[in-house]
C-alpha cells in the first residue's frame, strides 16, 4: 500500500520526528502537572500563586520562542535537535533540583521553551521543509509522538514517583534524554533528506513564492488563519486546568473523566492519520475551515448536556478537532509561505499558541472568581470556533485565488 511504503522509504526520518514530538512532553503541561502538588508543598504556594508562577513562565518562553526559533531555518537540523535535547535535559535537572520558588520560575520557563516550544516546532518545521507530495502524511506521523507522551508517560512518572520520589524520577528523565534520545536523534539525523516528490495537483504546479517572515506578517490573511490555530490551545488546555472544577460541577467522578481521555485519544490519532491522506490529495488549504467545526460541538456539547455520556462525546469530538489541527498547521505554513524561511515563520504560529495555552486558564479562572456561570464560558468558546471557521472559509478561498493568479505576484502585492 503507499502509505506503508512511504513509512518503509522515510522511516528514519518520520521516526525523528515522532521522537521530538514524544520528548516534548517534558514540557508539556499534562507532564509538569503531575508533580504540581509536590511542587506547591514543597515552596508552599497556593493554586493561584502556582497558576501564576506557570503562566509567567509560559509567556515569557513564548515570547522567547520568537527569536530562538528561527535558528532552525540557519542550521542543520541535527545540530539543533541536539542542542535543545540537552538544554531541555538541562532543564529537567533544575527540575529534579529545585531548591526556590526563583529557581522554579526559571526551571518551567526552560522546560516550556525547549519542551512544548522547540522540541515541537524543531519536529513541524522539518516535516514542512523535508516533505511536499507527501506533506501532510509525514505531519500526521511525526505529530503522533505527542499522542504516545500523553498515553504512556504520565503513568511512567506516576510509578517512578512512587519508587524513588519525584525528584528521583525527573533524575531519571534527565538520564533518559541524554542516553536515549540524544543519540537517537543524532543517529537518524545525521543524513539529511533532501525534499522531492512530485505535486500533482493544479494550485501546487506554479513555482513558489518563498515569503520572509516580515512578508508574512504583513499579510492580512496571517493573522485570521492564526486566530484559527488559537482556539484548539486555548479551549483544550483550559478545560483540562480546570477539570476538577468541571467534574464537581457536573457531579461526575475523576475517574470518569479521566477514562474519556482514551476516546480522544483515539479519535486524535485516527483523525491525524485520516487529515495526512485528505491533506496529500485536497491541500491543507481546502480543510482549513472545517477543522475546528467538531470543536465548537464539542463546546455545545459540555455546555448542554450533564449525563456522564457527555465527558466521552466531548473528548472524541475534541480529539478530531485535535487531531485535525496537528497535522493541519504543520503543514499549511510551507503550502502558503514557501519552506525557506518556515522556521521564524512557524515560530511565530507557535509562539502564539503558547501564550493562548498560558492564557487560556488564567483567564477562565478570573472568570469562575468573577461568578461567570461555567456554561457561558463554553457557549462563548463554542461561538469564537464558529466565527472563526467561516472567517477561515473566506480566507481559504481568498488565499487559493491569489495562487491561481500566481504566487510571485500576488504575494509582492499583499506585502
Amino acid at each position: 500500500m503507499p502509505f506503508f511504503s512511504f513509512i518503509r522509504d522515510n522511516l528514519r526520518w518520520l521516526f525523528a520526528g515522532l521522537l521530538l514530538t514524544f520528548f516534548s512532553s517534558f514540557g508539556q503541561t499534562y507532564f509538569i502537572s503531575l508533580v504540581a502538588g509536590d511542587l506547591r508543598a514543597e515552596f508552599n504556594l497556593s493554586h493561584g500563586e502556582f497558576g501564576g508562577l506557570y503562566m509567567a513562565a509560559t509567556l515569557l518562553s513564548a515570547l522567547s520562542l520568537t527569536f530562538v526559533g528561527k535558528v532552525v531555518d540557519s542550521q542543520p537540523l541535527a545540530v539543533v535537535s541536539g542542542g535543545v535535547v540537552v538544554a531541555l535535559a538541562l532543564f529537567s535537572a533544575g527540575m529534579a533540583g529545585v531548591s526556590s520558588v526563583a529557581m522554579l520560575f526559571v526551571v518551567l520557563y526552560g522546560l516550556r521553551l525547549f519542551g512544548q516550544g522547540m522540541m515541537t516546532h524543531v519536529a513541524m518545521t522539518a516535516m514542512g521543509r523535508w516533505y511536499d507530495a507527501q506533506r501532510g502524511r509525514a505531519v500526521s506521523v511525526a505529530s503522533l509522538g505527542i499522542q504516545c507522551g500523553e498515553a504512556s508517560l504520565p503513568l511512567v512518572l506516576v510509578t517512578l514517583s512512587g519508587i524513588v520520589g519525584w525528584r528521583g524520577a525527573w533524575w531519571i528523565g534527565v538520564g533518559v534524554l541524554l542516553l536515549v534520545a540524544l543519540p537517537a536523534l543524532m543517529m537518524l539525523l545525521k543524513v539529511e533528506r533532501i525534499p522531492r516528490g512530485t505535486i500533482h495537483t493544479d494550485e501546487r504546479a506554479a513555482p513558489q513564492r518563498q515569503w520572509t517572515r516580515a512578508e508574512v506578517l504583513r499579510d492580512p490573511a496571517y493573522w485570521v488563519m492564526s486566530a484559527g490555530t488559537l482556539a484548539p490551545p486555548f479551549i483544550g488546555t483550559t478545560i483540562f486546568f480546570h477539570q476538577v472544577y468541571l467534574v464537581e460541577l457536573r457531579g461526575w467522578s475523576m475517574e470518569l473523566f479521566a477514562s474519556a481521555f482514551m476516546a480522544m485519544s483515539a479519535m486524535t490519532i485516527t483523525c491525524a492519520l485520516l487529515a495526512g491522506y485528505l491533506v496529500d490529495r485536497v491541500t491543507a488549504l481546502r480543510l482549513l475551515p472545517v477543522f475546528l467545526v467538531p470543536l465548537g460541538l464539542a463546546c455545545v456539547l459540555l455546555g448542554a448536556v450533564t449525563h456522564p455520556a457527555a465527558a466521552f462525546g466531548f473528548m472524541a469530538l475534541l480529539g478530531i478537532s485535535y487531531g485535525f489541527s496537528s497535522t493541519l498547521f504543520g503543514a499549511l505554513w510551507p503550502e502558503i509561505y514557501g519552506s525557506r524561511n518556515l522556521g521564524s515563520i512557524r515560530s511565530i504560529t507557535v509562539a502564539m499558541m503558547v501564550f493562548a495555552s498560558a492564557l487560556g486558564p488564567g483567564l477562565t479562572g478570573y472568570l469562575i472568581d468573577a461568578g461567570v456561570a461555567y456554561s457561558t464560558q463554553v457557549y462563548a468558546m463554542a461561538l469564537y470556533c464558529l466565527v472563526a471557521a467561516l472567517a477561515l472559509t473566506l480566507t481559504s478561498r481568498h488565499v487559493r485565488r491569489r495562487q491561481a493568479r500566481g504566487g510571485v505576484a500576488s504575494g509582492a502585492a499583499s506585502g
